[in-house]
């Protein structure tokens, strides 16, 4: 499958990272293509939530490095990953409720005419981004704490979007929402992926995996134990690999250019 395409917009390699004794991440290696989704899964401790904080620049791993455009270089802050090419939506999503949905957009990075604010062109900047990825909210002015939860985390995805990144980490983005918001999430993690962006979701929810991944990497005890083609691979396979009771290294299940 991309085997045979355009390279990776971002790898990581060999990616290693301990807390104390506890060896959270071991040796994992991760590509992330434009246009597709990766699904990140595994269980309870497997390192997902490391994995995130490592993409995120937030933890600094022991070894490794990330790999862009040919360059071999090591995430130490959030800013360099920002940098990278690499934005993060958190699952608490890191929102101001008593702000509106312009200035939580724009919260750190207004825009300005002289010395104010140009409210005007964050408005219009706001209604543009948010049409793009037919997000629908009340209004652009209204208070976060008055949207539905998926609202919110389409505002918070569409804050990461502002800064033109290759790749967007969704730690757990349906997490607490109903099915129709869940729904509306999942619909914008496609539009997001369509619009040329590589995603990678983490989620503990293989409903949602299963309605949007294009390909799957399951996480086992800090270890990759399985990089699945979601149009290929069975349900029970991927579970296979996250109970430890299919292969115990990296299985590819791609097409004939595997």
């Amino acid at each position: 499958m991309n085997e045979a395409g355009p390279a990776p917009v971002i790898s990581l390699r060999g990616i290693t990272h301990s807390f104390g004794a506890v060896r959270a991440l071991v040796d994992v290696d991760l590509d992330v293509h434009a246009r597709e989704v990766v699904a990140v899964v595994g269980d309870n401790g497997a390192g997902k939530s490391t994995l995130v904080g490592v993409l995120a620049g937030v933890l600094v791993p022991d070894a490794g490095e990330v790999v862009v455009e040919g360059r071999e270089m090591q995430l130490t802050s959030p800013g360099l990953a920002r940098g990278l090419g690499i934005a993060t939506v958190f699952q608490d999503l890191a929102l101001c409720e008593d702000l509106d949905v312009v200035e939580n957009l724009f919260l750190g990075q207004e825009l300005r005419r002289g010395p104010a604010l140009d409210e005007v062109a964050m408005e219009r900047e706001a209604w543009h981004l948010l049409a793009q990825l037919a997000v629908r909210v009340p209004s652009v002015r209204a208070p976060v704490a008055t949207l539905s939860g998926g609202q919110r985390q389409a505002v918070a995805i569409a804050r990461a979007l502002l800064g033109e990144p290759r790749v967007l980490v969704l730690d757990e983005p349906t997490a607490a929402l109903g099915v129709t918001q869940t729904a509306e999430v999942l619909n914008l993690v496609e539009r997001v992926r369509d619009s040329g962006y590589g995603v990678v979701m983490v989620s503990h929810n293989m409903s949602d995996v299963q309605a949007v991944a294009d390909r799957v990497v399951v996480l086992r005890r800090g270890r990759v134990n399985g990089d699945f083609d979601a149009n290929l691979a069975s349900y029970e396979d991927i579970i296979a690999a996250i109970t430890g009771a299919g292969p115990s290294r990296p299985e590819r299940h791609r097409g004939e250019s595997s």
